[in-house]
């Protein structure tokens, strides 16, 4: 426990020997940690942590057991039943532990799995959320996933299932029909089949897409394209996963609200990129 990073004064809750806390680190940026967070790392003994969280966020938690438990597509990783087991037998012995995910754990972290498995087991746990890099990574790069004159309707799609591949269950013709701002999550692999399930459906060719790959953190990239090149788009620009992948007119907002852009000196390229013909503030 460090006493290095103050709270503001508040019941602030006890993370109990045997007890393990599901937290959620946010999409990179270490400020982008929730209070309840870092009142979990101030308290845990042993942190098991994913392999997109910011390892600075480790530096404030000197004294707690590091125990790394990553999962990347395509790359040696641990198993979902060990992970969820070893959080099992720290609890059972006394530990205080501190489960982290990168983004939030109930967005397709697999927290509801490892939260089921505490539960089963008699494990007592707190629910911590975080950030979402569907939502907070997209507004890195100056993206609101919903806007008045855009959507009434978003929806968060899986880009891959358990086996790795694309997802096979997805009715991606009524996510066509139904959601005018689709965001995808770990897509990058299977773009070109998720494309082609899109076009196929009637969604239009032109329609404007954003990539954000590293989202948050200081290697972030965006990549701006259209429906029907986005595949080949990524694969020529090399992106690297993690990503996001967010489709619809949304993605047309960067050009004005390219916030990072700005701080480092860079005009705005279109302050009306919807097309409104009139300012923001009139409705």
């Amino acid at each position: 426990m460090t006493d290095s990073i103050s709270l503001p004064a508040h019941h602030w809750p006890i993370l109990e020997p045997g007890w393990v806390w599901l937290c959620g680190a946010g999409p990179g940026d270490p400020g982008l940690l929730t209070l309840h967070a870092l009142n979990a790392l101030r308290q845990a003994d042993a942190i098991v942590y994913d392999a997109l969280v910011d390892e600075r966020i480790l530096d404030w938690a000197p004294e707690a057991e590091k125990i790394y438990a990553g999962k990347r597509g395509g790359k040696p990783s641990a198993k979902q039943r060990d992970i969820s087991l070893r959080l099992v037998e720290l609890a059972r012995a006394g530990r205080r532990v501190l489960r982290l995910k990168g983004g939030d754990p109930f967005v397709f972290g697999r927290g509801g799995e490892e939260a089921q498995t505490l539960v089963q087991h008699g494990v007592q746990l707190r629910i911590i959320p975080g950030i979402s890099a569907g939502i907070g990574g997209l507004a890195y790069a100056g993206i609101p996933v919903t806007h008045r004159d855009v959507n009434q309707s978003v929806t968060f799609v899986t880009g891959h299932d358990q086996s790795g591949s694309a997802p096979s269950s997805i009715d991606w013709g009524a996510i066509s029909r139904g959601s005018q701002v689709i965001v995808i999550y770990m897509g990058i692999k299977h773009a070109a089949q998720i494309a082609q399930a899109l076009l196929g459906a009637g969604r239009d060719p032109a329609e404007p897409v954003a990539v954000v790959a590293g989202a948050t953190t200081p290697s972030q990239k965006v990549l701006e394209t259209r429906l029907d090149r986005m595949a080949e788009d990524i694969a020529h620009t090399r992106l690297e996963p993690p990503a996001i992948i967010c489709i619809g007119r949304a993605a047309l907002m960067r050009q004005v609200l390219d916030w990072q852009g700005q701080i480092a000196g860079e005009a705005p390229r279109d302050l009306d990129p919807l097309g409104r013909g009139r300012p923001a503030e009139q409705g």
